[in-house]
């Protein structure tokens, strides 16, 4: 999840684990702006592999550079902050990967390609997984989720595990993004005062940082196209059931999915089509409906907006000057490139959303927890949702030191998911985001898919008051399960500002190929200096 939808180690243990905690804001200027050149700055999944074919790097190699690079930068200099824990077999799957490939040849376009995952995803190995939170500091999951089984088969060579917004950002209604008891506070490299937004912000500062090739992230509503925006690069959520959700710890089995974060619309279709696969564990992937691509490459095309009906979103305009006009000059670009606007396409009845979209995450939250926590069996640290309430109040000061549990307390207060409440806000969801929202303008007006802004330029890390986020067009497509994706699109004072596409269920193929298209015809995507401030003499 990620801010305004919240309104409404084995190897750290608990004492070890706090000592990151928390995170200084007001960094060594100095360390600002002067981080050393890197080697592998801004390289694609094809670059890395053509690298690897010449032999002038290996899985191992590169793997180290990367490693060295978070040590410069995540955890010295600007200290970003964005990785919570580094894989300990990191290097020897390295080393494997490379004897194999030089036996075998490659398994396919991820191997040896150094990832990195969120940590609220499930891996049985030495790492933990947490979700930023001290309550399962110890846990050890059964197996890997199965989309980490995925990653591993096709040969990724997972780094560590990424920071995020404890709990994906549900625990508490006036939080800061970017903030977890057990990792502390991540800081956007673009200005690192701004903040990273949520939940998945460790991933997106470490692709925006050039920390790793790409990651992946989690969203309930926002949580993967929101830090991408931030951060300037390309997140896509997929349609709920496209990629498997089995042991990642949950909010919401109706809106929850993974999906992609990287640096170019091309990594993100190449991750997709590893991750897209159905799994038995998870009803929603054995959709009858659902439709999968084997590569989602095949569908790039950078003359793919030519000819597209694109729909224009206003009623998620408006809400800053600086924003519309980095807008208006991305409307041209579709124009330009031979795309028919049709403007406004406004969806109807998103103001009536949040309620009940607020009421389901509390009912599937609680259910989904208990779900998870008996998935880790008897050793399990926490076995439900009030065993992690009650956690956080006997340790306050290391879990609570910013904000509370407000929402955790109100999911606790609910009932059973065959309670009259949950069904007809479930009901009321599905007709407002889907059949009299999304599909019926995409109907009335004969749409490959439609766009806004991603969301506003990174608001200042707030501990005390927290997020201040605005113009977040995420909900249509989280609420009604369906795909988005955000490209970077223009920089409002150094800062990073993202345009959402999104459209029917199961239409990442379109998303993707029109993504693509504006993405080349454009080239936004600038790395960040890691400035201790947003350019605002500019």
């Amino acid at each position: 999840m990620h801010s305004n939808r919240r309104q409404f180690l084995q190897t750290g243990l608990l004492g070890a684990a706090v000592a990151a905690l928390p995170v200084d804001l007001a960094a060594d200027d100095k360390a600002a702006g002067k981080v050393e050149p890197f080697e592998l700055e801004e390289m694609t999944i094809a670059d890395l592999q053509e690298g690897m074919k010449s032999g002038k790097h290996s899985a191992r190699s590169l793997a180290e550079k990367y490693l060295a690079r978070i040590e410069a930068v995540d955890r010295k200099g600007p200290a970003l902050n964005s990785i919570i824990e580094i894989n300990p077999d990191a290097l020897d799957s390295a080393d494997a990967l490379d004897k194999e490939r030089t036996a075998k040849g490659p398994r396919g376009p991820l191997h040896g390609i150094p990832l990195l995952i969120k940590d609220n995803i499930d891996t049985a190995d030495r790492m933990a997984t947490t979700a930023g939170s001290l309550a399962l500091v110890g846990a050890r999951p059964p197996e890997d989720a199965f989309l980490v089984r995925r990653l591993r088969e096709a040969g990724a060579v997972i780094l560590g595990k990424t920071n995020l917004s404890e709990w994906a950002n549900i625990r508490c209604s006036y939080s800061t993004s970017g903030w977890s008891g057990r990792g502390g506070l991540t800081k956007n490299p673009y200005a690192l005062d701004r903040n990273p937004c949520g939940s998945s912000s460790g991933s997106g500062v470490a692709v925006a940082a050039n920390l790793c090739a790409a990651a992946i992230g989690t969203e309930t509503d926002g949580s993967i196209v929101s830090p991408s925006s931030a951060n300037g690069i390309v997140g896509l959520k997929p349609t709920v059931g496209l990629i498997s959700r089995s042991g990642v710890i949950p909010i919401s089995h109706s809106q929850d999915t993974a999906g992609p974060m990287a640096r170019t619309v091309r990594d993100a279709a190449i991750l997709l089509g590893v991750l897209a696969a159905a799994d038995p564990a998870d009803k929603a992937t054995m959709d009858d409906k659902r439709t999968a691509v084997a590569d989602y490459t095949k569908t790039l095309n950078p003359s793919g907006l030519k000819g597209a009906r694109v729909g224009v979103a206003r009623n998620y305009f408006g809400f800053d000057d600086a924003v519309d006009a980095v807008m208006t000059r991305a409307l041209d670009v579709f124009k330009r490139e031979g795309a028919t606007l049709v403007d406004p396409a406004e969806i109807p009845n998103m103001d009536k959303v949040g309620e009940p979209e607020q009421t389901v995450l509390l009912y599937e939250l609680k259910a989904g927890l208990a779900g998870y926590f008996a998935r880790l069996g008897e050793k399990a640290p926490v076995r439900s949702l009030k065993d992690v309430i009650d956690f956080n109040k006997r340790h306050r000061k290391r879990e609570m030191p910013y904000f509370g549990q407000d929402q955790f307390v109100k999911a606790e207060a609910k009932g059973s998911l065959q309670s009259y409440e949950y069904q007809e806000a479930l009901a009321k969801c599905r007709r407002l985001a889907r059949t009299e929202g999304i599909d019926a303008v995409m109907d009335k007006f004969r749409l490959d898919a439609l766009i806004a802004p991603t969301l506003s330029p990174a608001c200042v890390t707030d501990l005390v008051v927290g997020d201040r986020w605005r113009g977040e067009a995420s909900t249509a497509a989280a609420v009604s399960g369906y795909p988005s994706i955000t490209v970077p699109a223009g920089f409002i004072f150094g800062l990073p500002v993202g345009l959402l596409f999104f459209g029917r269920a199961w239409s990442e193929a379109t998303l993707l190929k029109l993504a693509y298209a504006f993405e080349q015809a454009t080239k936004i995507r600038k790395p960040p200096r890691f400035l201790p401030t947003a350019e605002l003499n500019v």
